[in-house]
């Protein structure tokens, strides 16, 4: 099955405009711990239409596929190691997996797609065993 995930996470504010949050590990490591769990957490409400009622097979396999926006040179790890964690995270939050360890999960793999300048996204693939 796949799944396709945006770059970025839009956090709504009140008073100021919307934030964008980049999902990568140099925002990751930056961000105010507080803003951080909320991105974690819009990003698991996001999946919760797919991922709610799924069961899988375990262990699994992962494969990431990492669609950029635009030629600039970039570091795949940097953006996948993220979305690797919200995703793994979310797996366990609707019960889909009944942890993300080793046991549950037995290997990822991490791959570009190439350029989408209309639909930057990461797309996921679950294959079960």
């Amino acid at each position: 099955m796949k799944f396709s995930v945006p770059l970025f996470i839009i956090i709504p504010r009140k008073r100021k405009a919307d934030r964008k949050v980049i999902l990568n590990l140099n925002n990751y490591s930056h961000l105010h711990y507080m803003t951080y769990n909320q991105v974690k957490e819009l990003f698991c409400e996001a999946r919760k239409g797919d991922l709610t009622g799924l069961k899988l097979k375990y262990p699994i396999t992962l494969t990431y596929t990492l669609y950029k926006g635009s030629n600039r040179q970039s570091d795949r790890m940097n953006v996948l190691a993220v979305i690797d964690k919200f995703f793994c995270d979310s797996l366990t939050h609707y019960g889909c997996l009944p942890d993300d360890t080793d046991e549950y999960i037995s290997s990822q793999q991490f791959n570009s797609g190439g350029l989408d300048r209309t639909n930057p996204r990461v797309e996921i693939e679950i294959a079960e065993k």
